[in-house]
């Protein structure tokens, strides 16, 4: 019989060479927006061939949710807050490295928002890979305020859940006003806690360390 010859293996993206390809994407996607990135571009930044790329993802689509999801993997990884009130979930949640109040993370929103209302395919994956799991984890500290006793069972979750991060961006985009603690916190205090207690439960005073 004749000898076949061996099937080559193209390697996989993974481990350290994975990360840097998708800090690449990111860099990229912050420097140009999602409509001006190329697979080309990743590459260059990435010091990788594009068909290196490929191996790995079909496209920029997939490219990009997998670099936002990178981006908010140990946040993910550590669950929603649960600092024992919902002021103080709210604050822990939206504020810090990898939140709301995140510098790259306010780039990255800009970058994307083109992209969310121009391109079906990507707005889709990024509602259910990005958005999604964010919405559940604040659903989930509007469940345990709830449980708590701190807001009313009637309180729509739903709405709220969104609300924080609608505001934020809201003024983001229309302002030019960067998110920062402050303006989190304020929203929090002025606009959420309001709108959750107003079925008639009361939420505890908040101690300082609730701010940290």
């Amino acid at each position: 019989m004749t000898a076949q010859p061996e099937t080559l293996t193209r390697p996989r993206v993974e481990g350290d060479r994975e990360v840097q390809v998708l800090e690449a994407a990111l860099e990229v996607l912050g420097d140009v927006g999602y409509d001006r990135l190329t697979m080309d571009a990743v590459a260059h930044r990435a010091k990788a061939s594009k068909a290196t790329l490929y191996r790995r993802w079909n496209g920029k689509v997939a490219l990009v949710i997998d670099a936002l999801q990178h981006h908010h993997q140990p946040v993910a990884a550590v669950g929603p807050a649960d600092t024992g009130s919902l002021r103080g979930d709210l604050i822990a949640s939206y504020c810090g490295k990898g939140k709301l109040t995140d510098e790259p993370e306010v780039a990255t929103f800009g970058a994307i928002l083109t992209a969310v209302v121009r391109d079906p395919e990507f707005a889709a994956a990024f509602r259910r890979d990005v958005v999604a799991p964010k919405l559940a984890d604040s659903r989930t500290i509007f469940e345990r305020a709830i449980e708590r006793g701190e807001v009313g069972a009637d309180v729509d979750i739903e709405l709220l859940a969104s609300a924080l991060a609608g505001i934020v961006m809201h003024r983001l985009v229309l302002l030019g006003e960067s998110p920062t603690e402050q303006t989190v916190t304020t929203v929090i205090d002025q606009i959420i806690l309001p709108a959750a207690t107003a079925a008639g439960a009361t939420v505890p005073s908040h101690p300082e360390s609730d701010t940290k």
